[in-house]
């Protein structure tokens, strides 16, 4: 009797551990293969990028902002474009979603076709979708379903889902997951994820920093690790598809300068925008937390004033009276250096009525693919004098007040010295 009641409390535990085994999920979040490929992600944030010190850096694989909702065209998508091909990296594309309903994800979808329409992209087309407008968990994953899956539609592409550790644990659903990889957004040590329950299991891309330092980049860029699985297995020209909503697509930001008192949501309120895409696109992790003299940039369906023609990644702009240069870049969102260096100007405060002047353009757009694409660049010396703030000085060269401490290594902002030499 002592004997069988041994066996059958064996045989209970044994039963027992087969059920605990079914019950539990085994989750492994790690790379699906080697991440072998260097990569960056970039857009408009970073202005002009020398793609020929980028790819003599060790990088790979270059991810570029492409779109963002159903009618902003990033103003740098071309320029990147062109010259991350020229130089020999493969290229990837990313689309901002900003919907919140099925139909608006639709067309987001192809919007987003219509900008990187005949354009050879190397890595799987990718939905950034992290700012949610207030919808629920349910109409989240709808709302990439169908983005996702228009997209496939249209492109005859496959799609990888861009996720923060959170959204991929808590918010996109096993359905997407199962159909979609993923590409991580994660800042810490990944080895130890191999315990996280993910909808996912493995990833095919990581994002492992936002400060990261690259040659020919001015300030803080995105670094990224891939895998193989990341690159297309048909990477032949997306095909022709018109804009949606016809016309041209809007491709300008304001720049905004933080006065004491303001705070996101007044902004967002005056200038038509949310404060979510606001703190995205100007990555503030904290909405409630801005300063003074901080530069806030605001996509906008502004006309510009003057005359201008635009072609192929460049636009040529005719100086009115009154104007300056400083004035043209913050206008257009570079540098007052980058416009001296590409039209040759000696006196960057000397410009004339009736001139023409080159805002962005690729050198020699149509060279052979394999020439490396550059503009130079030089930089001007400020000499700070009493009164001056960064971000006089950053409106002045129209500039940001981020890239003044990025280049000048400038601890506080709100501290510079009379006599003080900064690099614009």
């Amino acid at each position: 009797m002592w004997r069988f009641k041994q066996k059958l409390i064996a045989i209970i535990m044994l039963i027992l551990m087969c059920f605990s085994i079914v019950a539990i999920k085994v989750y492994a979040l790690s790379p699906a293969s080697d991440l072998n490929y260097q990569g960056i992600d970039v857009s408009d944030w970073q202005g002009y990028i020398n793609y020929a010190e980028v790819k003599n850096s060790g990088i790979d694989v270059v991810y570029i902002k492409s779109s963002q909702g159903s009618n902003w065209k990033d103003p740098y998508f071309e320029l990147n474009y062109e010259n991350a091909k020229a130089n020999g990296l493969k290229v990837g594309v990313y689309h901002f979603l900003t919907a919140t309903n099925t139909e608006a994800a639709q067309q987001e979808a192809e919007f987003f076709v219509s900008v990187i329409s005949g354009k050879q992209i190397d890595c799987k087309l990718a939905m950034d979708f992290e700012v949610f407008g207030g919808i629920g968990t349910y109409e989240i994953n709808q709302v990439s379903k169908v983005f996702l899956s228009k997209v496939e539609e249209l492109t005859g592409k496959e799609m990888v889902i861009y996720s923060d550790l959170y959204n991929a644990t808590n918010i996109f659903d096993e359905e997407l997951a199962n159909k979609y990889p993923l590409w991580l957004a994660y800042y810490g040590d990944y080895n130890y994820l191999r315990n996280e329950s993910a909808s996912w299991e493995n990833f095919i891309g990581v994002q492992y920093e936002d400060n990261g330092r690259i040659n020919g980049i001015n300030g803080y860029v995105d670094r990224d690790l891939y895998s193989e699985k990341i690159f297309l297995n048909d990477n032949s020209n997306i095909p022709n598809n018109d804009n949606p909503n016809g016309g041209e697509p809007n491709t300008r930001t304001i720049t905004y300068v933080v006065r004491t008192g303001d705070t996101l949501s007044g902004i967002a309120l005056r200038y038509g925008a949310t404060v979510s895409e606001l703190a995205n696109i100007n990555g503030i992790a904290n909405p409630n937390l801005i300063y003074p003299g901080e530069d806030i940039r605001i996509p906008t369906n502004s006309n510009v004033n003057g005359n201008e023609t635009r072609a192929t990644s460049k636009i040529i702009y005719t100086v009115k009276p009154g104007d300056t240069l400083s004035a043209i870049a913050l206008r257009y969102g570079v540098s007052v250096s980058q416009i001296a260096s590409i039209n040759n100007i000696s006196n960057v405060n000397l410009i004339y009525p009736g001139e023409k002047i080159r805002i962005t353009s690729i050198s020699n757009p149509n060279s052979s693919q394999n020439q490396n694409v550059t503009v130079p660049t030089t930089n001007i010396r400020y000499n700070v004098k009493r009164g001056d703030t960064l971000s006089g000085i950053a409106l002045r060269y129209g500039t940001t007040v981020q890239s003044l401490v990025n280049k000048n290594n400038i601890r506080n902002p709100n501290l510079i010295y009379v006599g003080q030499i900064l690099i614009i």
